[in-house]
């Protein structure tokens, strides 16, 4: 979920954005005050004008000095910057006609900025604060004789309907804005917890892929053990040579366990190493002949050059390997390995001479396909189409030629960090 910490980095961020906006508004202040007196020659209050906008330029300047330290910013930290823009637009309008200045109505300015960044209880306080102090100037300012000199009934009307616009303008801001970004706010805190959820996931996923193929490595070691157990007759001692093999074979196993948690500790430190597809396909068929060294496999990869970089990612390496470990369980004599790509997708395809896809099993290609093993329960190929499904690929089982069976993954390389080393 969003925790306390967000919100104030959020807050951070914000502060920063109103100093530069501040100082643009300060420019513009600077600008409108230097055309009313030279060429519209109205004799406005310099030096009172002059020392509001010092103070608010030497509190900007200490405010971003303030930013560069490490101390979080706090929704009342904010609400007295903008508290400060409110007081520093009063002083100005008050020795600049009040009410009667055109610039009046920028009170929403702040207003609008709480609405959009704090809480509601804030965003009522700035409506209270600015309606006070625009209702204020209706009654308490300095006059600008050249300008003000000459108003009559209708002028005053005008101020006042002035006045009643902000007043709605502003209650509307502060109703809706405010549920406006309640609401905002609530959905961030939701996508935020659905995002720590899909993470989670992800680990648990690949803790399966780890697990599945930590299964299939099992496999050799536990059929040698069963072979030199069937091979002693009962009640007869143990020959050392088959001590020693056996005891090699446990060991094996206890490695083979003890790698999936240290494996899977590793999964996203692994994870966001860059490297281009060809040698990470021949990295992934190189590793899978280590642990199979007496299945037969050709592979072959042809593609774009240079080939484009990839983000490695960890479960997508056990999700390829599962597809190879299936391939290997039903035709170890004969697996083919063919990869071609472009810069946008990965088309890889693991052939095995295999009984082929039953019909119940070739009924459901392109859905969710179990194992065509008689005694396997499938959990391997269903964590294998889960992690491809995550990162956007696609799976088809096709029945080969002359029998066996085609597995084709599409695979979009933008889901892994597509670099294109043309651009």
């Amino acid at each position: 979920m969003t925790t306390n910490l967000e919100l104030i980095s959020g807050n951070s961020t914000n502060l920063k954005r109103l100093i530069w906006l501040r100082l643009i508004v300060a420019a513009g202040e600077c600008l409108v005050v230097w055309y009313a007196i030279v060429q519209l020659h109205i004799a406005l209050p310099v030096i009172p004008v002059a020392v509001v906008m010092g103070i608010v330029l030497l509190v900007s300047g200490l405010t971003l000095v303030r930013l560069r330290l490490s101390i979080p910013v706090s929704d009342i930290e904010l609400f007295a910057q903008f508290t400060l823009e409110v007081l520093a637009l009063t002083a100005l309008l008050y020795f600049t006609g009040g009410s009667t200045n055109p610039f009046s109505p920028l009170y929403l300015l702040p207003l609008t900025l709480t609405a959009a960044t704090l809480p509601g209880a804030y965003t009522w306080g700035m409506l209270i604060m600015t309606v006070g102090c625009y209702s204020a100037l209706l009654f308490i300012y300095i006059p600008l004789p050249e300008v003000h000199g000459s108003h009559d009934d209708g002028f005053r009307l005008h101020v006042l309907g002035m006045w009643i616009s902000y007043l709605l303008s502003a209650t509307l801001i502060a109703a809706f804005a405010a549920r406006m970004t309640g609401t905002m706010k609530r959905q961030n805190r939701k996508i935020a917890a659905m995002r720590e959820q899909q993470l989670q996931q992800e680990r648990v996923l690949a803790l399966g892929t780890l697990a599945a193929g930590a299964a299939h490595e099992l496999g050799t070691p536990l059929s040698t053990m069963a072979v030199v157990l069937n091979d002693i007759p009962p009640d007869t001692k143990i020959p050392e040579s088959k001590l020693a093999t056996l005891k090699d074979q446990i060991d094996r196993c206890k490695t083979i366990l003890g790698s999936i948690s240290a494996t899977a500790g590793k999964v996203r430190a692994e994870s966001g190493s860059v490297m281009t597809l060809d040698l990470y396909l021949n990295n992934i068929i190189q590793r899978w002949k280590e642990m199979r060294p007496t299945v037969k496999l050709t592979a072959k990869f042809s593609g774009t050059e240079p080939a484009p970089s990839i983000i490695v990612d960890q479960t997508l390496d056990q999700a390829l390997i599962n597809l190879l470990n299936n391939a290997a369980d039903a035709s170890p004599d004969d697996i083919e390995v063919n990869g071609n790509w472009d810069n946008e997708t990965l088309v890889l395809e693991v052939a095995d001479r295999g009984e082929g896809l039953s019909p119940e099993i070739a009924s459901q290609a392109g859905g969710t396909i179990l194992s065509t093993k008689q005694d396997g329960l499938g959990l391997g190929l269903f964590l294998t189409y889960s992690t491809l499904e995550r990162l956007g690929g696609q799976v088809r089982i096709l029945d080969r030629e002359a029998g066996g069976t085609i597995f084709r993954l599409h695979l979009p390389l933008s889901t892994l960090g597509l670099h294109d080393h043309n651009g």
